[in-house]
């Protein structure tokens, strides 16, 4: 039974004055956890940055600017080079990054057909995790 969906993705990191430096990442969506994906940046840091975005908000942002806070994302141009436009922003920083949109719009819908949007609930089975916490000893 197929658990994951994952890709590995050439994003760029976009600079204040528009210069791009290439940042390989792996896109990581796991069925135990349906409501978000995880995104690992290889090269800004001597091990991977991990970010986890909720998996509703990337998928709205592929149509249109969503998100407010840490994430933002919005896409940009038509066809095959249409852009997707994710912005982090934790303290202290922030990093705008692109990805090809059709590549991540691709991988993403390979992520619904894993679990559906309506069956998300499901996935989570939270009467396991919540059994499990309240089993555990101290």
């Amino acid at each position: 039974m197929i658990t994951c969906v994952d890709r590995t993705l050439d994003m760029e990191l976009v600079s204040p004055v528009g210069t791009r430096l290439p940042v390989p990442t792996h896109l990581l969506y796991r069925s135990q956890d349906p409501l978000v994906v995880e995104f690992l940046f290889h090269g800004l840091a001597p091990s991977p940055v991990s970010w986890i975005i909720s998996r509703e908000l990337l998928a709205r942002g592929t149509l249109a600017p969503s998100g407010e806070g840490d994430v933002r994302v919005w896409p940009t141009g038509t066809g095959p080079g249409a852009l997707l436009h994710v912005l982090l922003t934790p303290p202290g920083g922030s990093a705008h990054l692109v990805a090809p949109l059709p590549a991540l719009a691709q991988w993403l819908f390979r992520t619904y057909r894993l679990v559906p949007a309506a069956r998300e609930a499901e996935a989570l089975d939270l009467d396991s995790h919540l059994d499990r916490l309240l089993n555990e000893s101290p």
